[in-house]
């Protein structure tokens, strides 16, 4: 797919965020601190949600991280409010929801279903320079975890701000990263 490591496309999208008028938002907002675009096929179905509030749980901590998350669906802001007003558990969630009814983030971020006009379930962290680090992507049926997905921007965060050094499997913050070097190969 060759998205790691590619600058995000220009966009235009108007989001939902509760407690807030409809706004407008663009790649150069995205730009200057570490963004997740959590796309997931449409509003009011079934594993979507769970998701969803699962990602509302950290979404403090990301904050605190310097992280902004973006919902998106292929469904209009209007939905996606509509969808906060009727639902407990979308209800409790702050973070903005983008609307993406003409497919411009889908195709941007390659997860558009052609033909069937719904993005796949995937999730990319994007850095403060506007490059796409982390990408996950998973079939319709198969939810994602919040709490991995916090890791994973922990270790991108601390290999952008430790040039040379590299997070292993499972790392956790605080825990050992390695420095590759040729004393290293084949001794892991």
């Amino acid at each position: 797919m060759g998205i790691i490591g590619s600058q995000i496309k220009p966009f235009t999208a108007t989001a939902f965020q509760a407690g807030k008028d409809f706004f407008d938002v663009t790649d150069e907002d995205v730009k200057g601190k570490w963004a997740v675009f959590f796309f997931y096929p449409a509003d009011f179905t079934f594993v979507c949600p769970t998701e969803l509030e699962d990602l509302g749980e950290q979404y403090a901590m990301l904050q605190k991280m310097d992280v902004e998350v973006y919902g998106v669906s292929t469904d209009t802001h209007f939905s996606h409010k509509a969808w906060h007003d009727t639902s407990e558990k979308i209800g409790k969630l702050q973070f903005p929801f983008l609307g993406d009814q003409n497919h411009v983030l889908a195709r941007n971020f390659d997860v558009l279903r052609e033909g069937v006009g719904l993005a796949d379930r995937a999730t990319f962290v994007v850095d403060p320079d506007g490059v796409i680090q982390i990408m996950e992507q998973t079939c319709e049926g198969v939810g994602r975890n919040a709490n991995e997905l916090a890791r994973k921007i922990k270790a991108a965060q601390y290999v952008r701000a430790n040039p040379g050094q590299v997070c292993p499997a499972a790392w956790e913050e605080g825990s050992d990263t390695l420095a590759p070097s040729l004393d290293l190969v084949g001794k892991i």
